[in-house]
């Protein structure tokens, strides 16, 4: 790694984003796993940029898993008709859609540098965004994509108005991954 310092914390554990997911995909906890802390201090473009120099891990075989939403603001979560146990019915708000579509188009376009300036795509991208850490994840993944690597998504809904799990795959050997199932909220 050329653009910033690097080095292991062995005190800090796996954050919900990273165990929550990898519970569902490797239940066995067989698979050594390094998790990347964000530096809330770089630009979403350095992020990306950061992310092209893992690319030798790609190469190597290794899995590298992004954990966020393309959507995600908690602040405004709809609740309906019987509150927690309708948070999983597909709806979204109009600013989440739109949000959502946009991200999709830019990710199948190969526009990466307009999402790595995800905060200048306007209103419907800043409610979706309201924080990064959530969305950061997502350019490193997008970062190691390759020319005629493709795009493929999974679990594409959006849930409480303001939540897309939409998750996205790149390249065709990881299709078969037994993890492309729909992961309602709160499963662990």
């Amino acid at each position: 790694m050329k653009k910033t310092k690097v080095g292991l914390d062995q005190d800090w554990g796996l954050d919900h984003g990273c165990w929550s997911v990898l519970a569902q995909m490797f239940p066995a906890a067989d698979i050594p796993v390094v998790q990347l802390s964000l530096d809330y201090t770089k630009r979403a473009s350095e992020h990306y940029a950061l992310a092209k120099e893992l690319a030798f891990l790609r190469k190597m075989g290794v899995l590298i898993l992004g954990s966020g939403n393309m959507v995600h603001n908690l602040s405004r979560l709809v609740f309906t008709g019987n509150g927690l146990r309708d948070l999983n019915k597909p709806f979204g708000l109009d600013w989440a859609i739109e949000a959502n579509e946009l991200f999709k188009r830019l990710i199948n376009e190969n526009r990466h540098s307009e999402l790595s300036d995800y905060l200048s795509l306007g209103d419907a991208v800043q409610l979706a965004a309201p924080t990064p850490e959530h969305f950061l994840p997502m350019l490193y993944i997008l970062a190691l994509k390759q020319k005629n690597d493709t795009v493929s998504y999974f679990n594409d809904q959006i849930v409480g108005g303001a939540l897309a799990m939409t998750s996205l795959i790149i390249d065709d050997e990881f299709k078969n991954v037994q993890c492309a199932k729909q992961m309602p909220l709160g499963s662990n």
